[in-house]
């Protein structure tokens, strides 16, 4: 079976890897080269309890993906010889006001109901955990199976991993220019080449989903700008993550340190600015305060494809032939691997 994949990110990728296991040929369409959008500006939280908002189908999902991350990390080093960064380092969710502890206590109760590891910490229990937290913390749900990864680390084994299958090619600059439809069904694509036919195609465009001609009106996708400011601490204090109300900190263990992110829906206006960077370190250093200290590393920002939804649209889609893995919000790192094994199994059929 032959399979278009459009977009070469850390989801096409993946989804691509998953395809090729199951026999198929696949060809990675990517516009400009493999994950230069999100995939390697993401902050790479496992956070699967800590995004849960309930219990349900969504939340197990989110359960299910990172719990099958430890033996995906493994697969990938052992195939690429590449550390992707999986480290189950813990998140801490704070609250700095009365109704804020309210709403973490919530959200313990279900998820201790649900057989989940989650604990309501005193503040002074949360500083055991993680002693630069602030003064001002006054409670904090602790999620110490949540986890993290490197994404770029992650879209380097995942590409080294595709180029061992002799059956996957990646095309960079490579334009998609419309979906080809006869008799109701897409059986390829147009690019400034040419056309290429195949017997299914998978949209894994992120952002830019929306924006391929041919792709049905029922798939809404539009980007959310996050901007990521880079600290580096010499030596590291901080060792977990921490989500405020107002962002999050992720230490990558070596002295790197992630702050973000803004929320922002202005299009696809890639710019990094002085309100954007202002936010993002006035909400880390609320956090923790010794970040005040750190040195300024690197900023950056980019899109998180955000469905009308809210929800990833994932497997098929009201046209036949077009298999959707797109639409994943704040957690494509985190639904990678989950939604390319389900993708695969919709295209083949099974």
């Amino acid at each position: 079976m032959r399979v278009l994949v459009i977009g070469g990110g850390v989801m096409g990728c993946a989804t691509a890897l998953s395809l090729a296991g199951r026999g198929a040929e696949v060809i990675v369409l990517e516009r400009s080269v493999p994950g230069a959008e999100a995939s390697s500006a993401a902050a790479g939280i496992l956070g699967a309890q800590v995004e849960a908002h309930g219990p349900g189908p969504a939340s197990d999902t989110l359960i299910a993906a990172r719990d099958g991350y430890p033996r995906w990390a493994e697969e990938l080093r052992e195939s690429t010889g590449i550390d992707v960064g999986y480290r189950r380092c813990g998140v801490l969710k704070v609250a700095m006001h009365e109704l804020e502890g309210h709403e973490l206590a919530e959200l313990v109760a279900w998820q201790g109901h649900a057989g989940l590891r989650a604990e309501l910490l005193s503040d002074r229990e949360a500083r055991v955990v993680e002693p630069a937290l602030s003064d001002g913390v006054r409670c904090a749900a602790y999620f110490a199976d949540d986890a993290q990864v490197d994404p770029r680390q992650l879209l380097r084994a995942l590409i080294a991993a595709v180029g061992k299958q002799t059956s996957v090619i990646i095309r960079s600059g490579a334009s998609v220019r419309s979906l080809i439809q006869e008799q109701e069904r897409c059986v390829g694509v147009r690019t400034e080449d040419g056309e290429l036919r195949a017997d299914a195609v998978v949209l894994a465009a992120g952002s830019w989903s929306s924006l391929v001609p041919g792709v049905p009106a029922s798939v809404e996708v539009r980007p959310v700008r996050g901007q990521i400011v880079q600290l580096d601490e010499r030596p590291p204090t901080v060792k977990t993550i921490v989500f405020g109300a107002g962002g999050y900190v992720v230490p990558r263990g070596d002295g790197r340190v992630l702050c973000g992110s803004t929320m922002e829906r202005v299009g696809f206006r890639r710019e990094v600015t002085a309100s954007g960077v202002a936010h993002v370190l006035g909400s880390a250093i609320a956090l923790c305060p010794g970040l005040g200290e750190a040195q300024v590393d690197s900023m950056w920002s980019s899109f998180r494809p955000e469905s009308t939804t809210g929800a990833p649209m994932v497997g098929a889609s009201t046209l036949a032939g077009l298999v959707l893995a797109t639409g994943h919000h704040r957690n494509g790192i985190l639904l990678a691997h989950h939604t390319a094994e389900r993708v695969a199994i919709a295209v083949l059929g099974k």
